[in-house]
């Protein structure tokens, strides 16, 4: 009895343990952590300098917390929140985590596992050298980063990267850290991706966007629109018909586009600046009515007849037959030069179709074919003063004197 007692009064403390310390001996101890391992963590309290993360059984961990900060300075994280870390080293029970490998002594022992495991490291761009810049990792390691990886495609770069500290991810470690190469252009791309899956929700077609035009191409624009880029194709910039996008845009200029097309699946956006603006054709009738007289520009010639510009985004065809004052032509050309200025009569309008049939305003006067216009075109035409009047009134002329001379013959 008296072992069954003794018993007893030494289970009693162990009663007295409270639940979450109960919890805390059945959950897995994350005391025995590697250098550079990858973990996810939840954020338990977060102070002016320091967040503190909740590793599962005894075992709590902390970073600095100008990490998790945004370009502007503020967080980008709260309590509750799950992240990823990478464990650095531990100090006195106390385990000191990172978001990305920076300078000192422990970053360096750490490179080869930042290049195994895919952690971000931070690095000093130190100059520029043949295909690309010297980096420095690790406090003193040296490494590479080719041209094409200091950036995205397509984004000019609009100051030296030179004596700035960047993020980078190691791609290539060799010869024990001498031959080490580092791109920044992944860590953009995976923010890139992740600032795409965060706009799935919010885009959608047909709606219109404020963006900053980041590049000029001879296709087009690249536009950014909130952290991701779309292109704005040249024949969607205007009505009018645009030769050189630079003659219309600036890298840097504003602009509100509407978002014409979104193929998530092959990473394309396409925008349109043209659709945000009026479209011509919805005021043709009144601005070009049949039989008015108009002057404009040929903006080029095919094999059936020449498109001359009236407006801005409004062309209308002069056809083949009616080129050449009624004489057979094989070509346009050898009567009309691409950006000559003509005058033109407007035939017939088709804004569903959005057509409009021209012909020549001289050779519609000459031919007599005046249309709507009635006799409008004689106007234009120059008259002599001293009028010999016309073929009929000649021959009337004449018949006179041959009756005459034929009644004395007789």
């Amino acid at each position: 009895m008296d072992e069954e007692k003794q018993q007893q009064i030494n289970a009693e403390p162990e009663e007295e343990k409270s639940f979450a310390e109960l919890l805390a001996e059945t959950s897995p101890d994350r005391g025995r952590l590697r250098p550079g391992e990858r973990v996810e963590v939840t954020i338990v309290k977060i102070t002016s300098e320091w967040i503190f993360l909740d590793l599962g059984g005894k075992s709590e961990g902390y970073l600095d917390r100008s990490e998790l900060l945004d370009a502007e300075g503020n967080l980008t994280v709260q309590e509750g929140d799950t992240i990823r870390a990478y464990f650095l080293s531990a100090k006195r029970n106390e385990k000191l985590f990172t978001t990305k490998v920076s300078g000192g002594e422990a970053a360096r022992s750490y490179i080869e596992d930042a290049w195994k495991s895919g952690i971000p490291v931070e690095g000093v761009v130190e100059k520029e050298v043949k295909g690309g810049y010297e980096v420095r990792i690790g406090g003193s390691l040296r490494a590479f980063c080719p041209h094409s990886q200091m950036g995205m495609p397509r984004q000019p770069q609009t100051e030296s990267p030179v004596g700035k500290t960047r993020t980078f991810r190691v791609v290539e470690y060799g010869s024990r850290g001498r031959n080490i190469i580092v791109s920044r252009r992944s860590i953009l791309e995976e923010e890139d991706r992740q600032r795409k899956e965060a706009l799935k929700d919010t885009l959608s077609e047909g709606m219109t966007l404020r963006g900053t035009v980041v590049s000029l191409q001879k296709f087009g624009a690249f536009v950014d629109i909130g952290g991701i880029q779309g292109l704005l194709p040249i024949s969607e910039i205007g009505w009018g018909h645009v030769e050189k996008v630079q003659d219309v845009l600036a890298v840097g200029q504003e602009i509100d586009a509407v978002l014409l097309r979104l193929d998530w699946a092959n990473d394309r956006i396409t925008l349109s600046l043209k659709s945000a603006l009026p479209d011509p054709w919805e005021t043709v009738e009144n601005a070009f009515p049949e039989g008015s007289v108009h002057t404009g520009v040929i903006a080029r010639l095919t094999k059936f007849g020449a498109f001359v510009t009236l407006a801005p985004g409004i062309d209308g065809l002069v056809h083949i037959s009616k080129i050449g004052k009624g004489k057979r032509i094989n070509h346009p050309n050898e009567v009309l030069t691409q950006g000559q200025t003509i005058e033109v009569r407007v035939e017939k309008v088709e804004t569903a179709q959005k057509r409009i049939s021209l012909t020549l305003a001289a050779d519609a006067a000459a031919t007599g074919e005046e249309g709507d216009r009635g006799g409008d075109y004689q106007q234009y035409v120059p008259k002599s003063k001293e009028s010999f009047g016309s073929f009929g009134d000649m021959m009337k002329g004449k018949l006179p004197e041959r009756s005459r001379g034929k009644k004395e013959t007789d």
